[in-house]
């Protein structure tokens, strides 16, 4: 990454080496256990970085987005609008919508590339 927050054209990213900072979740968000997550911007004009999760299960909102978990696996159940829940691995890429509310399963610690 160049010195503005930027990645720089024609250059490799490593998003499994990519040092993710991470923080317990709100006691209001959690499901169950004791799970962390984090992120780290890549590229904050273009919106894209990575995600991580650690084992346990909470609640979240989301924002329009669109990603790939590049590790680990997890489900994501639709509470609101209701749907089908998603299991997730390793090159499942998902769309989500500003609104939607989740609730996020990870069973081995996941991490993503997101665009926002």
């Amino acid at each position: 990454m160049s010195d503005d927050g930027e990645m720089e054209a024609g250059v490799v990213i490593d998003a499994l080496a990519v040092a993710v900072p991470l923080t317990a979740v709100s006691p209001a968000q959690i499901v169950s256990g004791s799970p962390k997550t984090g992120s780290m911007d890549l590229d904050e004009d273009m919106g894209v970085g990575v995600w991580e999760m650690t084992a346990g299960a909470m609640r979240d909102t989301e924002i329009d987005e669109v990603f790939v978990v590049v590790t680990g696996s997890g489900t994501v159940e639709f509470t609101d609008p209701p749907q089908d829940p998603i299991e997730l691995r390793p090159g499942s890429v998902v769309r989500l919508e500003a609104g939607m509310q989740t609730v996020w399963t990870v069973h081995e610690t996941l991490r993503k590339v997101y665009l926002v």
